[in-house]
């Protein structure tokens, strides 16, 4: 049976929440919407029309989504040839490739976005598969994307491991049925996220890395060691 280890990608692998707070700050404030930064930075991670309304409000003009959204990409495309990864990201994503997990990102990202952090976090022999924004109905806090990258793994939630850094990862992971590992990593304090379903926290994916033995990767008889090539 597959087990899967689940990821976001923004503020969990990559440093690049407070990259998005900037680009949603200025597309939102050249579009005459004065919104706190520390506002913003809460709804990092839920998708760009629910960003919008969870900062603007349900009675929102939604006719300007779309024009915040794209100004919002153009900023944050300034950045895509040097978005920094997190430290020790991709050891941790072939420490568990190596142990047996299947490795799947789950993020709202666009595909361009998603080209540049993964070119960033650089680590594509690790990862399996992806779930992104266009393959489900309903993004996170909603379980559809969790729901959709265990289809994507072959693996049930009872053996799925989901890492990410906002509340909205935890949400989405804890309705999915998964075990939630939170991030301090995002900015988001860890009893914010405990109180949304993390089981565990880590400062980030060096922390996680060094104890992976201990974490909720290793529980319950879950990491299973590589087999000795050498003997058949």
């Amino acid at each position: 049976m597959n087990r899967a280890a689940l990821f976001d990608v923004d503020g969990t692998l990559a440093d690049t929440n407070h990259l998005h707070v900037t680009c949603w700050w200025e597309a939102l404030r050249q579009a005459g919407h004065a919104i706190a930064m520390h506002d913003i930075h809460r709804a990092i991670g839920l998708p760009g029309e629910d960003l919008l309304t969870h900062l603007l409000g349900d009675d929102h003009d939604a006719d300007e989504d779309d024009a915040l959204t794209a100004a919002h990409a153009t900023l944050y495309g300034t950045y895509f040839d040097r978005l920094p990864a997190l430290d020790s990201a991709a050891e941790l994503l072939r420490a568990l490739d190596r142990t047996g997990w299947r490795v799947v990102l789950v993020t709202s990202a666009q595909q361009a976005e998603l080209d540049a952090l993964r070119k960033a976090v650089d680590a594509d022999d690790a990862i399996t598969a992806t779930a992104g924004p266009d393959d489900v109905k309903d993004g996170k806090p909603a379980p559809d994307p969790v729901h959709h990258a265990l289809d994507l793994a072959e693996a049930p939630a009872h053996d799925a491991v989901f890492v990410g850094d906002t509340v909205w990862d935890m949400e989405a992971g804890t309705r999915a049925g998964v075990t939630c590992v939170g991030l301090l990593c995002g900015g988001i304090p860890r009893v914010d996220l405990q109180a949304a379903g993390a089981r565990s926290v880590y400062r980030d994916p060096a922390d996680l890395l060094a104890h992976l033995d201990d974490s909720p990767f290793a529980r319950e008889g879950r990491v299973r060691r590589p087999r000795d090539r050498t003997h058949r």
